[in-house]
């Protein structure tokens, strides 16, 4: 909100550039103010309401804020970035490069966009989170705390990156995904539904996860894996190659389930057991120990009276 009438700059009708249609002004700083000098020429702004006059927020070099945008408290917008819309630019925040923060997007806290990241539509990005790179947030999704979200990453729906995760490279994390902790989304995978990979779990190559599914602690999820349903995925274990985990089964310990194989129904591997080929294990069976489940077997139990 604006807190003062002293006017901190103003707009030179003599060094315009159209966008869009739209004519924006060149800023000039009628007062020092932060790290502004009084004098000292900025971006580009369409209308006095872009820019608040009061606190420290500034749009410098070639950056553009036009539309119902707002930049405000100690914010910053610099480089050849562009904030339109109804978008907001608040707190310490800070938009640069040729980042685009559009429609009612807002920015916050200490979060940084930059590169040629985009946040759009509903998005938040907040606390000390990072978005660069090539990156899209949109919809109404959520980057916060320390989370970094970079690459060519896709944060949508109403997914929400937290703690210190990391989502990078061609990953897309969407729905009500929630990747937290110090947990890592990478690679070509895609996490999404209800799913929840949190702790030091790490989901990458061309993995899925999805449904109401659960990787956590330092388990990893990888190759053209398929973690689905209820499944939990826990201790260190491993997913890999084309394996299958779903229903309410239950991968922990040290175990590794990889090949072809498959994990359903209310099955439990855990311990250093593996379960590979084309093995399938289901319904109530517990694989456990060191116990080996290969070749085209089959483990099976009926549901315990």
């Amino acid at each position: 909100m604006e807190q003062s009438t002293v006017k901190k700059y103003e707009l030179l009708i003599n060094d315009t550039i159209v966008l869009g249609g739209i004519t924006l002004f060149r800023i000039k700083a009628l007062i020092s103010f932060g790290n502004v000098k009084k004098g000292e020429l900025g971006g580009y702004v369409e209308k006095e309401g872009n820019l608040c006059h009061s606190g420290n927020a500034w749009v410098y070099d070639n950056a553009k804020v036009s539309g119902n945008a707002k930049v405000y408290d100690n914010a910053k917008v610099s480089g050849n970035a562009t904030v339109y819309g109804d978008a907001t630019v608040s707190g310490n925040a800070k938009v640069y490069d040729n980042a685009e923060v559009s429609r009612d997007a807002t920015v916050s806290g200490y979060a940084t966009v930059y590169g040629d990241a985009t946040v759009s539509g509903d998005a938040t990005v907040s606390g000390n989170a990072e978005v660069y790179d090539k990156t899209l947030v949109s919809g109404d999704a959520t980057v916060t705390d320390n989370a970094k979200v970079y690459g060519y990453a896709l944060v949508t729906g109403n997914a929400k990156v937290s703690g210190n995760a990391r989502v990078y490279s061609r990953t897309e994390v969407y729905g009500d995904a929630k990747v937290s902790g110090n947990a890592e989304v990478t690679g070509d995978a895609w996490v999404f539904d209800d799913t929840w990979v949190t702790g030091n779990a790490k989901v990458s190559g061309y993995a899925l996860v999805y449904d109401n599914a659960l990787v956590t602690d330092i388990a990893k999820v990888y190759g053209n894996a398929r973690v689905s349903g209820y499944a939990k995925i826990s201790g260190i274990a491993r997913v890999t190659a084309i394996a299958e985990v779903s229903g309410n089964a239950e991968v922990s310990g040290n175990a590794k389930v990889t090949g072809n194989a498959k994990v359903t129904g209310n099955a439990l591997v855990t311990g250093d057991a593996r379960v590979s080929g084309y093995a399938e294990v289901y319904g109530y069976a517990k694989v456990t120990g060191n116990a080996l489940v290969t070749g085209d077997a089959r483990v099976y139990r009926r549901q315990p009276k």
